[in-house]
């Protein structure tokens, strides 16, 4: 099924949208109720930043809403289902939490997910610019100060092999059908390897690494030359994107100034260049990305900029008012838009209008 299908299909499934557009969906609400509405393995990437719970801060909605730890820990979970059922099967996830619920976070997350990495966001100072960290009395403190987040990213998990692989499992199922064993798939695409007689099949099918398109397109042709399989899927809908080399940052340490203070900013609000990282390096062009806690928009814009599909849910009116002037800059001259509230046309933008690239399977 194509990304754009998918787009629409939950387009169609949401009753309470803001905004709705070819490239976006704003939705106003609880968004642990919205996603349930969303159809099976319809999104590609979900960035989200939920409230953190540890921080108690008053401006930021949800953050004071639990009395226990235990509570908050609760209704994440119930995140946790929602996101492994909506994700695609070689989706992923990142989840921006404080440190002192990451490894707790993790645990539970790990019921449905493989965790791939707890990143460490340091949030430096822009030159020039000092933060809470040289301001406050470093003598009152009876900790090492918070200077940084931690961000979980995961994929969903598949029981049938060693690493909980979802393309491990489709390999064999594959491979069994057209009667290969592993040596004779390996044999026939010249994927040998270096120690164990499997070659790189025996790798795929544990989980611990992935073919290349290159490599992919050939195992293919050789099981459909068996004439015992019909069809193989897309490379872009089995293979998890994963898109970093030297030139970006590709460590699990992640040196993203903070957002400066400024009129209108929101509390928990993220560089966009940090967000666009996380979405260039995890996704394909086309594919649909989902903010569940959306606040200002700017995973929306990320995504957009990039030429992805986005789907952002927000709880509270005014950032939801925000958003909605964002988008309308962000998508552009020659598309009227319109807001699902009151079916009143929103004005058109002097912003130029990007293009999208779709991929289809």
């Amino acid at each position: 099924m194509s990304r754009k299908k998918d787009f629409e299909n939950i387009r169609n499934a949401v009753s309470s949208a803001r905004v709705v557009t070819s490239k976006s969906i704003l939705i106003e609400g609880d968004s642990l109720e919205v996603i349930k509405l969303f159809p099976d393995h319809s999104i590609s990437l979900i960035l989200t930043d939920p409230p953190y719970h540890a921080t108690k801060k008053w401006n930021i909605h949800g953050d004071t809403s639990f009395k226990e730890d235990l509570d908050y820990l609760e209704w994440m979970a119930q995140f946790a289902v929602e996101w492994r059922r909506i994700l695609k099967p070689n989706g992923s996830f990142f989840c921006f939490c404080a440190p002192s619920m990451a490894a707790r976070l993790e645990v539970i997350f790990s019921e449905h997910f493989n965790i791939l990495s707890q990143i460490i966001w340091t949030k430096p100072n822009d030159p020039g610019f000092d933060g809470w960290k040289q301001k406050m009395k470093k003598e009152a403190l009876r900790q090492w100060y918070a200077h940084t987040e931690r961000i979980i990213f995961a994929e969903p998990a598949f029981d049938g092999n060693l690493h909980r692989c979802y393309f491990g499992n489709l390999l064999r199922e594959m491979r069994q059908k057209a009667g290969l064993t592993m040596h004779q798939l390996t044999e026939i695409i010249g994927a040998y390897g270096k120690v164990n007689h499997g070659g790189a099949v025996s790798n795929w099918e544990a989980g611990r690494n992935v073919p290349s398109l290159e490599q992919y397109e050939k195992l293919s042709k050789a099981l459909l030359k068996t004439g015992t399989v019909e069809s193989m899927p897309p490379y872009y809908d089995v293979i998890r994107p994963f898109m970093v080399d030297s030139s970006k940052e590709f460590t699990d340490v992640w040196d993203f100034p903070s957002v400066r203070p400024y009129k209108g900013k929101h509390p928990a609000e993220k560089p966009l260049e940090m967000l666009e990282h996380a979405i260039e390096a995890t996704t394909y062009r086309g594919d649909i990305v989902l903010d569940c806690f959306s606040g200002s928009g700017s995973t929306s814009l990320a995504a957009l900029k990039l030429g992805r599909l986005s789907v952002s849910i927000e709880i509270d009116p005014a950032w939801i008012s925000h958003t909605e002037t964002m988008l309308e800059l962000a998508n552009g001259i020659g598309q009227m838009k319109t807001t699902i509230a009151d079916r009143r046309p929103i004005k058109k933008s002097r912003a130029s209008q990007p293009t999208l690239f779709t991929e289809s399977g």
